[in-house]
């Protein structure tokens, strides 16, 4: 999930900053990020047409679950260094949105598409390097801190699926776990870097809230209301005037809602690791929301309720469906 330079990735690759603490700022040894043509094998895959993801990560209500993610992302020492160091979120954040979002649909809907933006991400963070806030040593490039980034795409959709669409059955819970994976590998992640079955992964995923994750400086950041944040410079010129215009009115509530949002729609521990408020008033709200995007979202047409690239990507596989 979260950004192009801006989303992150699992293993060594990823979107903008981070890996682990304590060792060398190399790469692993045999790990290039961008190793010569003539010496890859053959690309990965993207997660299959029809899949989980498929569904979940083009949906319009995906985009309120991408902050609880990249809040998470960020909330790993190594990872919150190294996108307050190198992000350019404070200074371009709609910028930053675009490509983050850009990328993560090339993730899922890319095609042949999909493993050249993987590579694209491991050339873009090879020079990331620093220290983290415990003091140790990490390079954008190493696997540990990847991993964790890519890592929590899974729980965020899994959890926020619950309230934005529906519960998960057992079996759609193993699918969508199985083609994250995918997505990992789309990325440049090998396979001994991530926990391969879900029984592996809940108990990866609870030691790292309990000894890495924290409320860094980006996190107070991404969930703090008093944040200055400028006023769109995206779409149509006359849009823009007005949004810039009514700025000093919209932001508050929007900012107010981004933070609802971001820390309701990620999971309960994780929310109670990074040590974020949450009350039964507030739950209550977010349910009362969440119903009705599930009334009002599956009755819109395909172009209003399908990000641009995924409803592309639907349009395409249906013409060459042999009974398309």
């Amino acid at each position: 999930m979260s950004s192009a330079k801006d989303v992150k990735g699992p293993r060594a690759r990823g979107p903008e900053a981070a890996p682990d603490g304590g060792a060398d700022l190399k790469p692993p040894s045999g790990q290039d990020p961008e190793p010569p043509a003539r010496d890859r094998v053959t690309d990965p895959e993207p997660p299959p047409p029809g899949g989980v993801l498929w569904s979940l990560s083009g949906d319009i209500r995906a985009l309120l679950m991408l902050p609880a993610a990249l809040t998470l992302q960020v909330a790993h020492p190594a990872v919150g260094a190294g996108v307050d160091e190198h992000s350019v979120f404070r200074t371009d954040p709609w910028g930053r949105g675009e490509r983050s979002l850009r990328s993560l649909q090339l993730w899922v809907y890319g095609g042949a598409e999909a493993a050249e933006e993987g590579r694209r991400l491991r050339v873009l963070h090879r020079t990331i390097q620093g220290t983290d806030t415990r003091g140790r040593r990490y390079h954008a490039l190493t696997p540990a801190n990847y991993a964790w980034v890519h890592a929590t795409g899974f729980p965020v959709y899994q959890h926020a699926a619950r309230y934005l669409i529906r519960p998960m059955t057992p079996a759609q819970e193993r699918a969508l776990y199985a083609e994250w994976l995918q997505v990992g590998r789309v990325l440049g992640i090998h396979d001994r870097d991530m926990p391969q079955t879900i029984e592996e992964f809940w108990p990866y995923w609870k030691k790292m809230l309990a000894e890495e994750i924290e409320a860094t400086t980006v996190v107070r950041e991404l969930v703090d209301v008093g944040q200055p944040v400028p006023a769109p410079d995206r779409g149509p010129w006359p849009l823009r005037m007005v949004l810039r215009a009514l700025w000093p009115v919209l932001l508050p509530p929007l900012a107010r809602f981004r933070r609802f949002a971001t820390i309701g729609l990620m999971p309960p521990d994780a929310r109670a690791a990074v040590g974020l408020p949450w009350s039964a008033e507030q739950e209550k709200r977010l349910r009362r929301t969440c119903a009705v995007l599930r009334v009002v979202v599956p009755v819109l047409p395909e172009r209003l309720r399908y990000l641009p690239r995924a409803r592309a990507a639907r349009a395409a596989h249906r013409t060459a469906a042999p009974n398309g």
